[in-house]
């Protein structure tokens, strides 16, 4: 299966840190290679996580990590056991040195999270409902170019997308229930905004 051990944030953050950092640019491949291929809560969360640093607010950067993530809410939905990312995503690239100072900045954030969340109510994050959670963010990943519209609004969808990826890689159900909370959140200002 996949996640069979909770992982440290504050690790997959100073990996992808120690990644980027004095390189000219850093690709999403170079990403993946970093987290590995066989855990599901990573491949959500890092978009997701990525998606609420100012590097969101790069025209373009919300509507690729959203492909990202709809690929591999598929793949997680499907059941497989290694995610695969195609070519054309994986040669993307970010510059180096922001996507260094960005993990830096959310280093601090991912120490506290490690502290905060810590596998409560594990039935909530077993095989089932992390394909439930896949298909939430499946759609998630389809409104964030309609909040795209207005700057940093993408914020809302990719906080519930990491929240979702972060559940299922520190096996925290309660944290799961939270993802919930704020993707009906999400949905709601879109509405109001679209309304």
């Amino acid at each position: 299966m996949t996640d069979a051990e909770p992982v440290s944030v504050g690790g997959i953050v100073a990996r992808i840190r120690d990644r980027a950092a004095g390189e000219q640019a850093v690709s999403v491949e170079d990403m993946v290679a970093v987290l590995g291929r066989r855990s599901y809560g990573p491949f959500l969360f890092v978009p997701g996580l990525i998606g609420v640093t100012p590097l969101s607010g790069i025209p373009m950067v919300p509507a690729i990590l959203a492909i990202i993530v709809a690929l591999f809410a598929i793949q997680i939905v499907l059941g497989r056991s290694h995610l695969w990312l195609p070519d054309i995503l994986g040669r993307r690239s970010f510059d180096g040195a922001r996507v260094a100072d960005a993990m830096r900045r959310i280093e601090p954030v991912a120490g506290k999270l490690d502290r905060w969340f810590y596998g409560r109510l594990p039935a909530l994050t077993g095989r089932h409902a992390v394909r439930v959670a896949a298909v939430i963010c499946l759609l998630l990943s389809a409104v964030v170019p309609f909040f795209e519209m207005i700057p940093f609004a993408g914020i809302a969808p990719m906080s519930a997308i990491a929240a979702f990826g972060l559940a299922i890689l520190v096996r925290d159900g309660a944290l799961m229930l939270s993802a919930i909370i704020i993707t009906v959140a999400a949905v709601t200002a879109l509405a109001w905004v679209l309304l």
